[in-house]
Parts: C-alpha cells; structure tokens; sequence
C-alpha cells in the first residue's frame, strides 16, 4: 500500500483549469455585434464619399486662388486680362449647354456681343456697354430663332440670348469695380473674399451639420445648415477685410451687413446655376476645374454677386469702399 508520503493518488486525475476563463457570450450579443459591424462600416463610408470631393477642390483653389489675388492686387489691366479668360471660358461653357458650338453661329453670336461689350467697358464707358450688351442678347436670340442645331432641332435662342446677359453683366461690373482706381482694390478684394468665404463655409458646415435641404426640386445637396454656416462665414471674413482695408471700427459692422447682402446673392447664384444644370441635364457645367467642374459652377456666386457690388459702388460714389 502506497504510503502518505507518495506521489501517487488513487483514482482519476483531472488537469488543473486555465486561468482566466473564457465566459459564454451573452444572448443575442453575437448578433447585435454582427449588426453593428456593417452600419459602422456604412457610416465610414458616407462620411468617405461626404469629402471625396475636398482634396480636388483644395488643390484647384490652391492653384488657382493665388493668381487671382495677384492679378487684383496688380492693377486694373492684370486684372482685365484675367477677366478676358474668364469670359472665353464662360461664353464658351454657356454656349455648349445650349447645343451649339462657339466658332459658327448662332453660338458665335454670344462671345461676340459679350466681348464687345467688356471691351466699352475697359474704355470707360460703362452705361454704353450695357446698351450695347442689351441689344446684342436681343440680336442673338432673334437670330437664332431662324437658325437650326447640328442635329437638325431648332437652337435655343431664348437661352443663348439669355446667356449673353449672364456673362456680360457680370463681366462688365467686374470690369468696372476694379477700373476705379482709388477704391478698386479694395472692394474686388472684398468681393472675391466674401464670395469665397460663402462658398466654403456653406461646403463644411453643410457637410458637417447636414439637416434640411434648401432646395431640394433644384438642388438636393445643399442645406439650409450650410446656407447659414456660408452666411455667417462670409460676414465674418467680410468685416475682416474691412478691419484690414479702413482703420474705423465701425466700418466693420457695416462690412458684415454688406457682406451678408452679398453671401445672400451668391447663394441664389449657386441656386440658379443648379436649375440651369438641371434644365440641360446635366451635372457640370464642364470639366475644366478637378473637383469644381467648370467655369460656370465654380463662379456662380460671383457672377450674381458682381452687378450687386457694382450697383453699391454707383451708389457710394467713385473712390469709396463698399462699406462705407
């Protein structure tokens, strides 16, 4: 018989149990875990596809910024080259939307009328590019009424006489804001930076915030979130540029009251150019810009702004700021 003292044990021997010990899962926890998996996975992917867009239209204002603020900061005559690109650019958008091409006519018609007109405008003689501006959107699209597209279907004379306008007023107040000399500068300046600071504002708050659409027959992207967020940022940047321009304090509540006026007309830029995509079908206006698509979406803010910054130049007068 085995004594007390040996390391022999009667019966059956069982290994001691590991440490710590795995618990069963909790009913259901399996399956709640599985649910949670994929709506995480969704949810990373919305927030992707919410900002694809951003690194494009970093890199594109980054390029393309910078030679705008030179050329404003230049002069009058810099700047009136710019606009010169700017306007090809527009007309040339404008007339493809309509189905027509820029070198014969009637899309010939409206780079003509609207070139002509900015370049009375240079001269001086704003009142008289207007009149004329006006009888060459009435010329375009009577003419183009008797005339036929490629495809054989009547031209849209009442859009391309329409875009004849849309290019040239805008061409012509930018034309003319910066021709003054004393204040030009200055209130393009605060134009370019009050626009700007509309159209991104109303991007990332809209982005971050999201709520109900502004608009969403014409464009279902946009919110009423990001129409403030663009609204209170341009006020923002507005009394900024005002501070930096004017030595008065109180120029800079003034600045903010004409800088929301501006942000409120660059929204319904950006507003029409979406009904006017949505009436030609398609998305953008070109491809021109990488993550802006063309011309005409990237300036759409600032071709409904211009003739309000304009209309306030005539009104405080030749060499006064906008907000004074």
């Amino acid at each position: 018989m085995p004594s007390s003292g040996s390391r022999t044990c009667c019966g059956p021997t069982s290994a001691p149990p590991s440490w710590p010990r795995a618990w069963p899962p909790l009913p259901g926890a399996t399956a709640a875990t599985a649910r949670a998996e994929p709506v995480s996975a969704e949810a990373a992917s919305s927030d992707a596809k919410r900002w694809r867009d951003l690194k494009k239209r970093a890199i594109s204002a980054a390029v393309l910024g910078p030679g705008a603020l030179l050329c404003i900061w230049l002069g009058a005559l810099p700047w009136t080259a710019l606009m010169a690109v700017a306007i090809a650019g527009l007309v040339w958008e404008w007339v493809h939307l309509c189905g027509l091409r820029n070198r014969v006519l009637p899309g010939a018609a409206v780079p003509a009328a609207v070139f002509v007109a900015c370049a009375i405008a240079v001269l001086g003689y704003n009142w008289w590019a207007l009149a004329l501006l006006l009888m060459g959107a009435a010329a375009t699209w009577g003419g183009a009424g008797w005339m036929r597209r490629r495809d054989g279907r009547p031209a849209s004379a009442g859009w391309l006489g329409f875009g004849v306008l849309y290019v040239g007023i805008a061409g012509i107040s930018l034309i003319a804001l910066r021709h003054d000399n004393e204040a030009g500068r200055d209130n393009v300046l605060f134009l370019i930076a009050v626009v700007w600071a509309s159209d991104i504002g109303a991007y990332i708050v809209g982005r971050m915030v999201g709520g109900p659409k502004l608009a969403p027959a014409i464009s279902p992207g946009k919110t009423w979130s990001g129409a403030v967020g663009g609204l209170l940022c341009c006020m923002a940047i507005g009394a900024g540029v005002a501070a930096w321009a004017t030595p008065y304090p109180d120029d800079m509540i003034k600045a903010a009251g004409i800088a929301a006026l501006l942000g409120v007309a660059t929204q319904i830029g950006d507003l029409l150019e979406s009904a006017f995509k949505r009436h030609f079908g398609v998305k953008d206006s070109s491809a021109l810009i990488p993550g802006h698509g063309g011309l005409l979406d990237r300036l759409d803010g600032l071709i409904a702004a211009a003739p309000v910054a304009a209309l306030l130049a005539l009104a405080v007068g030749y060499g006064v700021v906008l907000w004074r």
